[in-house]
């Protein structure tokens, strides 16, 4: 079963804690002009972005509640399933905005609740249950992707907690290894994270005759499907050498 790097438990917790109160600050701070804006996500508001902020919060309470059965899930089979919950999740955003849900709430409720799990202990969840570390693993990458996309959709820049957006750029870099195993290509996203992957002739010393580098903004918004590799490429976002380093036909890795 691929897998991805587990970070420290107590960095999880942590990282997870002030990405969700660094969204709580930026909510508070947007107007009901700028929330009445169109997102960069089709379909949805800046108001109905940030309900969907709440929404991944509220899968911890929601989870917790529910019985845990089935083959146990890793990171990154959450990871390269979301687009099949596309549809779950637009509808459950948006009755939770409909219901008035309050973002500030639901991290006040979740972050009480996290103390009742241990970092092993099982939790439910859409495509099997977790560990319950690795599900706020999962937490963090939603927080911090959502982040930016309020990032893009209001002008405005969020003040990413550091371990938090390092975890979301290994997570996400972990799996492009599994997804596309080898040792031909050599991803770079500094200072975060480098892996390797593509089949092919795997180097042995010295600089690999493959490599991609970008920022972890850049890198995020392809593995997440916010930016094309054309889009990249053209707006000269990634530095790639070598006959293998064209990423396209493997991106995004989730929805």
């Amino acid at each position: 079963m691929p897998k991805t790097r587990r970070p420290a438990p107590a960095k999880v917790r942590q990282a997870v804690a002030n990405q969700w109160q660094a969204h709580v600050g930026y909510a508070a701070r947007l107007t009901p002009e700028q929330l009445a804006e169109p997102s960069k996500l089709t379909g949805w508001d800046v108001k109905t972005l940030v309900g969907h902020v709440a929404f991944t919060v509220h899968t911890v309470l929601a989870r917790a509640a529910e019985p845990v059965s089935g083959e146990q899930a890793e990171v990154y089979d959450w990871l390269t399933a979301t687009p099949t919950a596309s549809a779950a999740v637009d509808a459950g955003t948006r009755e939770l905005v409909a219901d008035g849900v309050v973002l500030a709430d639901e991290v006040a409720e979740a972050e009480k609740l996290m103390a009742r799990y241990g970092d092993e202990d099982l939790i439910a969840m859409r495509f099997g249950p977790m560990r319950f570390d690795d599900f706020l693993v999962s937490r963090i990458v939603e927080a911090t992707v959502h982040a930016d996309d309020l990032e893009r959709s209001t002008g405005i820049e969020f003040p990413h907690d550091r371990e938090a957006l390092a975890i979301t750029v290994r997570q996400l870099a972990d799996a492009m290894a599994a997804k596309v195993p080898g040792n031909s290509v050599e991803l770079r996203v500094p200072p975060f994270a480098a892996v390797q992957c593509v089949a092919g002739p795997r180097h042995t010393r010295g600089t690999p005759p493959n490599v991609v580098e970008m920022a972890p903004r850049t890198w995020i918004r392809l593995a997440a499907g916010r930016m094309t590799w054309a889009e990249a490429m053209d707006e000269a976002l990634v530095a790639a050498s070598g006959q293998r380093a064209d990423l396209k036909e493997f991106l995004p890795l989730m929805g």
